[in-house]
This record gives structure tokens, sequence and C-alpha cells, in this order.
């Protein structure tokens, strides 16, 4: 996987969007489990990383004051795969005290920009049917619900809501 850097148009000019690293592992692990999603794992992320160009894996880093200067940490992570011409959004996160700044939409619009540059026709994902505020935040994204599928998710069981926006209709 190529690790040029990918911009993105974002409200928060502080907020850089990079490639995913072997280095970014455990934080995106660390914001996995904050955040509830279906757990993947060091190991999955890692196996992802070693993908042909098919995947992308992106993070949102954060400058931060330490004591020996400034240094960033990972405020929040996209991985999407190419398959024939969708683009499958499998994982969005941001820590829960970086939310509604406009990393999540940040994160989403550099992966849909990777997916149109790639002649993706369609972007999907799925997404638990009761997590409203996810939800909003793809519909910000122009994802608009086209299906459903029950009892998809574990620990909750619960049923996703398919939400897919047109890669070709936008700019």
């Amino acid at each position: 996987m190529a690790t040029a850097k990918v911009t993105a148009v974002g409200t928060d000019p502080k907020v850089t969007i990079d490639r995913m690293t072997e280095h970014d592992l455990l934080e995106v692990v660390e914001i996995e489990e904050a955040c509830g999603l279906s757990p993947w794992g060091w190991e999955a992320y890692h196996k992802e990383l070693q993908s042909p160009e098919d995947v992308i894996m992106l993070v949102a880093r954060k400058p931060f004051v330490a004591s020996g200067g400034t240094e960033k940490f990972v405020a929040g992570f996209v991985v999407a795969r190419l398959i024939t011409d969708e683009l499958h959004v499998n994982n969005v996160a941001v820590r829960p005290d970086w939310r509604r700044i406009g990393i999540g939409a940040k994160l989403l619009d550099a992966v849909l920009a990777w997916g149109r540059q790639k002649r993706s026709a369609l972007a999907l994902l799925e997404v638990r049917a009761g997590n409203n505020s996810a939800q909003a935040l793809y519909r910000r994204c122009g994802f608009e619900v086209t299906g459903h599928r029950q009892r998809y998710y574990r620990a909750p069981v619960e049923d996703a809501l398919i939400m897919s926006v047109s890669l070709k209709s936008r700019p």
C-alpha cells in the first residue's frame, strides 16, 4: 500500500488525515474498544495493512503539547476496501472526547475521494440500527439507508442498516 499523504477538508485545520501505519495500531485498537465497535483487534488491522491496493486505512491525527514539544495522537480512523466497483467502509471511529468537531466527516470525505479516484460506483456500510449519531454523520456525508440486516451485530445483538452513496454523481 502506498504511503502518500491523503488530503481532506474539514472544520479543524489542525487535524491531518494520513495513511495508517503499523505504529498507529495500538491507538486504533484503543479507539475501537472505547467506541464499542465489533472487535477486529491488532492482528486483523495489521493483516489489513499488508493488503494490496484495494484497501485504504486512514487515521486522523490531532496535535497536542507534550513536555518535549508538540506531538500528535490518533483521534480517529477509517478502514475501507474496494470490492469490484463498490467501496465497503468497514470501520469508522473517533475517540469519544473528540466527536462532533468534524473528524469523522473528514475521514469519510477522504475515503470517498479515494473511492472516486479508484472509479468506484458506490460506497456502502453497515451501521447499528440504534446508532443515531453515526447515522446522522453518514447522512451528512451523503449516505442514505438502502437496506436492513436482521441481527447483524453481536454483543449486543442488534440489526444493521445498510447505507450507501453513489460516487458517480458527486464531484
